[in-house]
């Protein structure tokens, strides 16, 4: 199984951000932590964790990177006896606060993989989408982490913002391929509920031909897509553990674990979570539900989706696809061949 641990402090909220975070809350940070480790007890004892059970980490948020390796050690030794050998452990990081002490310190601690947040290496664009680090910062970073002595290492990018040229993103792509990383996410720009962007909706300027032409660009650096927003030499173990449909821990205010047909959800609410880190909402999945979201992840991913899931007539439909060459099969596991479609070939599926 895989445990994904949420960290909701940031330096600053950017301007898309729809997650779980908080630029006031820094002085809660000690007591966050000792809460979170109360959460990571009981959920261990939850999901029966035994020796070599964890197979995967995620550091995610917010900001990781805001929080120093040492309030991130009572964790660590707690999970030490039940990590597998050969584990990934990844956290996200800012540049502006993932300096060389806080990689050194989470590099002795285990953590094996990094994901920056960069987002672009242009001045202007970082300001619209109020990131808290300049071009500079990001390249001395990712830099910093291989000489810490990181060997996988990933960086975010965002596309189809405004003012977005192909120009400017190949520009951040070329940056990106000068850098020692082995992965890369870009995301398209989308405007949630809730943002600084949500009565702005002209941010975001998304053409599906700008999408195709971000993913040829990535590929022909030799970096493979195996998932819509995901390339690399190397791929995340956490990654595919989600979309291959394991269970998961969630510890923190705001994350989300899994367990067979069971969901549960942390009090998003850091100063009620610290008063209460067991205070967890379930919600009970159908097999339906379950279902539906394997086709999802299966076909936006290079897991696919195996013919035993479908019903007879989901097969018919499948294999309909597969005549028009829409999917492809290979040892009884159908493949969508452009994750473009994922949406559209799950809804045609299960309509």
């Amino acid at each position: 199984m895989l445990l994904y641990i949420h960290i909701p402090f940031c330096d600053s909220k950017c301007s898309y951000c729809a997650f779980n975070s908080y630029v006031d809350k820094f002085h809660l940070k000690e007591q966050y932590m000792l809460s979170l480790e109360k959460q990571l007890i009981f959920e261990l004892d939850r999901f029966k964790a035994q020796k070599n059970f964890i197979e995967t980490i995620f550091i995610g948020g917010g900001t990781p990177s805001t929080v120093s390796p040492e309030l991130y050690k009572p964790i660590f030794k707690l999970l030490q006896p039940y990590l597998k050998d050969e584990i990934e452990i990844t956290s996200e990081a800012n540049p502006n606060s993932a300096t060389i002490e806080w990689l050194k310190g989470m590099k002795e601690l285990g953590v094996n993989r990094i994901s920056f947040g960069v987002q672009s290496f242009d001045e202007k664009k970082l300001k619209l989408l109020n990131r808290a680090h300049n071009p500079a910062q990001a390249k001395e970073a990712i830099l910093n982490a291989q000489s810490v002595g990181f060997k996988n290492l990933s960086l975010d990018l965002i596309y189809a913002t405004l003012g977005d040229t192909k120009e400017l993103l190949q520009n951040d792509i070329d940056i990106a391929f000068s850098l020692p990383i082995n992965h890369i996410s870009a995301y398209a720009l989308t405007i949630e509920e809730g943002t600084a962007f949500e009565n702005k909706p002209q941010m975001s300027s998304e053409q599906l031909s700008l999408t195709s032409w971000i993913f040829e660009t990535i590929a022909s650096h030799g970096f493979t897509q195996y998932e819509i927003s995901n390339f690399g030499t190397y791929r995340s173990s956490h990654n595919l553990g989600y979309w291959l449909y394991k269970d998961y821990m969630g510890v923190g205010a705001g994350a989300v674990g899994k367990l067979d047909l069971q969901r549960f959800y942390p009090n998003p609410d850091i100063e009620e979570y610290i008063q209460n880190p067991l205070d967890i909402k379930i919600e009970t999945l159908e097999l339906e539900d379950k279902k539906i979201e394997q086709y999802f992840l299966g076909l936006r991913s290079c897991i696919g989706i195996d013919k035993k899931l479908f019903t007879s007539e989901e097969l018919k439909r499948a294999e309909m696809l597969h005549e028009e060459k829409k999917l492809t099969l290979k040892d009884g596991v159908y493949y969508n061949p452009d994750y473009l479609l994922a949406d559209e070939i799950a809804l045609f599926l299960t309509s």
